[in-house]
């Protein structure tokens, strides 16, 4: 309760109302809740509970995520609610040294937050002992099998004693999760809430654009909108890379966020985004999930996503918490499949214009290297070399 009041909550959200009983009476569980629904309070405040009997020192409790960042901000949260209890807990994920997570283990940890990669191999180094585990929790299921983890976590899960409880968390169940709950967990409470569509607390607003002017429009919008904090997705980590020194061009402040950033740069972003320091985030799809950034205003995506769960993902990093936030998808005439997808989901999404926004620009002519090759000019012949002219020369004889 100390830990509770320290990190600032008084009333239990809905997921938590349903899943901390549970929890605490050891039930194994399978949660089902929209992201910003506090679900990572919901499976920590539980365990806090328990290990609180019991040896200190050893890993009773394994919390297994697809990212470093969803790692670290789990870990974050673990500190926050278990202050004043000397519960140590430890990450474990790759892309930085291993040097400290190890020195970390020698020294004792109660809680080990880590990405299945890491994981793996400090245990086959011997680093990692997990024949204590209590409890096993399996974060963003779905997304870890979307990320080829499934067969490590499956190794994992033969690791930790059969004799423990399992918490298994997933936005969506591909039948490849249903059969990995269904081999993991016993008797499991089914916990759900509503994930078929994004938080109430969200508006939405599409706005059609030629594909050549989506840079212009966004820059406009971020101009004329009164925003906190923008988190704008892209497809791939070059355009977020270059849409971002656009964006800085333009005179923002402004971060980006994709697999290309080595792990301090990716922790310096977030960290400069969380306090303020940067005002707009570019990120790839790697953000989507579980980045847990509390005044995010508006969502903004650059380019479509791909599925109606991604979208949804998406645009669940605003509108947290009962706050409310806004969503801006730019468009072209190749979403039409897609927004369509998502109105079936969430019915009419309106349609926004600018006032003072050019849309007639006619798109830059294309290079030449981006042209037909049948639009080419012919190369010119290549002037043969002395020895060439020799050997192509007719031999007369004598």
């Amino acid at each position: 309760m100390q830990g509770i009041k320290y990190a600032g909550y008084e009333t239990a959200t809905p997921i938590q109302e349903a899943a901390i009983p549970a929890a605490l009476r050891g039930r194994d569980i399978i949660g089902t809740a929209q992201t910003g629904t506090g679900k990572t309070a919901a499976f920590v405040l539980p365990i806090l509970d328990k290990l609180l009997d019991g040896p200190r020192g050893m890993p009773r409790t394994l919390i297994v995520t697809p990212t470093r960042e969803l790692a670290e901000q789990i870990h974050q949260v673990v500190r926050a609610l278990s202050a004043g209890t000397k519960l140590k807990s430890a990450t474990i994920y790759g892309g930085v040294t291993a040097n400290r997570q190890i020195k970390a283990l020698k020294e004792g940890v109660d809680i080990l937050v880590a990405t299945p990669g890491r994981l793996l191999d400090l245990m086959q180094q011997r680093y990692v002992r997990l024949e204590r585990i209590e409890i096993l929790v399996i974060d963003e299921a779905d997304r870890m099998f979307d990320m080829g983890f499934l067969p490590d976590l499956k190794r994992i899960i033969k690791a930790v004693p059969a004799q423990r409880q399992t918490m298994l968390f997933s936005a969506t169940f591909p039948p490849e999760v249903e059969q990995l709950a269904a081999q993991s967990l016993k008797e499991p409470q089914r916990i759900t809430m509503g994930l078929s569509r994004p938080a109430h607390t969200v508006s939405h607003a599409l706005y059609p654009v030629a594909a050549h002017l989506k840079s212009a429009l966004l820059l406009k919008l971020l101009k004329q909108t009164a925003t906190e904090s923008v988190l704008v997705f892209t497809r791939t980590k070059h355009r977020a890379e270059k849409l971002a020194r656009q964006i800085a061009h333009a005179g923002f402040r402004v971060t980006s966020l994709h697999s290309n950033r080595t792990q301090p740069q990716r922790e310096q972003a977030l960290r400069g985004f969380k306090t303020g320091h940067f005002q707009i985030m570019v990120a790839t799809d790697i953000a989507a999930r579980g980045l847990d950034v509390e005044n995010i205003s508006h969502v903004v995506n650059y380019d479509m996503p791909d599925t109606a769960d991604a979208y949804i993902h998406r645009i669940g990093r605003t509108g947290r918490a009962q706050r409310t936030g806004e969503a801006f998808t730019l468009i072209t005439p190749d979403d039409n499949d897609m927004i369509r997808t998502l109105e079936r989901i969430m019915g009419p999404l309106k349609r926004e214009t600018l006032a003072e926004f050019d849309y007639a620009v006619p798109a830059p002519p294309r290079s030449a290297p981006d042209r037909g090759r049948g639009n080419r000019p012919p190369r010119p012949a290549p002037t043969p070399t002395r020895h060439a002219r020799n050997r192509l020369a007719p031999r007369h004889r004598k």
